[in-house]
């Protein structure tokens, strides 16, 4: 494969220190069950030095530009019928940033929606992530949330605002019929109620929840929260929430399926991967967090905990379920 700088294998894992473009241009063709992952979020952060980092961008131009690349990539390696998830939000344009004096959001996650249907993938659906609004301006003190601009000036006002999980679909053409790979969920394991929770277009949110954190999916859950106490333990920037991956992964894969994460971070999606009993492919540029989601795989792989969507969504399996697994 080109560019791998380094590489490493466990029980249902392997990791590459690579280029994820270059990487994936060396995947065969419908080998991947399902892409979960959260893109670099255009020039917010910038990760590296490296040119090939595509945090390292003037515009949200240019980085959709360079993310195209690992895109049509995708789109040739998903299998046909199959699904890819990406974990995104809105940007802020700050008002001291643009010529004429003016401020908003950038709708970053529509152009990342436009890409994907210039590519060749369906818009197959959007959830919305819901966050507290009160957090987030504890966090940023962001004008448009103040309770100061609400009172003097509320055209100043903005809601909160949502992560997104923006969700694509490669149909099948003519002739790869035999590669579509239906995703079950029989009856006995999965309760009506557990499909309509997880059908619901926004997760996350409760009646009277502003204020009071977020809910049933926190941002916290991050492996970074679980490194907290170790001091050598490389911390990721902005990295996805693994209940997010988990959720993902039981609706739109089977358990044994593979998994691919081109900007692998710490490790998150793969964690979340083997938590779900799914193998995980993961691809990092960045030397140390490629060398730290390598530990965090391996503790992983050992930890032998395995979740469902019954863990998930705390919903006790039905009796049929319980009768089958003591069988």
């Amino acid at each position: 494969m080109n560019n791998i700088i380094e590489q490493a294998f466990g029980e249902g894992w392997a990791a590459y220190n690579a280029d994820c473009v270059k990487f994936a241009q060396s995947l065969p063709d419908n080998s991947i069950d399902i892409s979960v992952y959260s893109p670099p979020f255009s020039s917010l952060y910038v990760y590296s030095e490296s040119v090939a980092d595509m945090g390292n961008v003037a515009s949200d131009e240019e980085f959709i530009e360079q993310y195209r690349y690992l895109v049509r990539e995708k789109f040739r390696v998903l299998r046909p019928g199959r699904l890819t998830a990406i974990h995104v939000k809105d940007l802020v344009f700050y008002q001291n940033a643009s010529a004429d004096g003016s401020a908003g959001l950038r709708p970053f996650s529509d152009l990342c929606t436009q890409l994907h249907l210039e590519e060749g993938f369906t818009f197959h659906c959007r959830i919305t992530i819901w966050r507290d609004p009160v957090l987030e301006r504890a966090k940023t003190n962001a004008h448009g949330l103040l309770w100061k601009t609400f009172q003097r000036d509320a055209s100043f006002c903005r809601v909160g605002m949502p992560e997104y999980l923006l969700v694509f679909r490669k149909w099948a053409k003519p002739g790869e019929e035999d590669l579509v790979r239906p995703v079950v969920h029989p009856k006995s394991r999965v309760p009506l109620e557990a499909w309509q929770e997880l059908a619901s277009p926004v997760w996350n949110y409760q009646p009277g929840q502003s204020g009071r954190g977020d809910f049933d999916l926190p941002a916290t859950d991050v492996l970074n929260a679980k490194q907290a106490h170790d001091p050598d333990a490389e911390k990721h920037l902005c990295p996805m929430p693994l209940n997010i991956t988990k959720r993902a992964l039981a609706l739109w894969s089977n358990e044994g399926e593979v998994m691919f994460s081109p900007f692998g971070g710490i490790g998150s999606e793969g964690v979340a991967a083997l938590s779900m009993n799914r193998r995980a492919i993961l691809t990092e540029l960045h030397p140390a967090y490629y060398q730290q989601a390598v530990k965090n795989l391996s503790a992983a792989e050992t930890s032998g905990h395995q979740a469902d969507l019954f863990g998930l969504l705390d919903i006790a399996p039905p009796p049929a379920a319980l009768e089958a697994e003591a069988a």
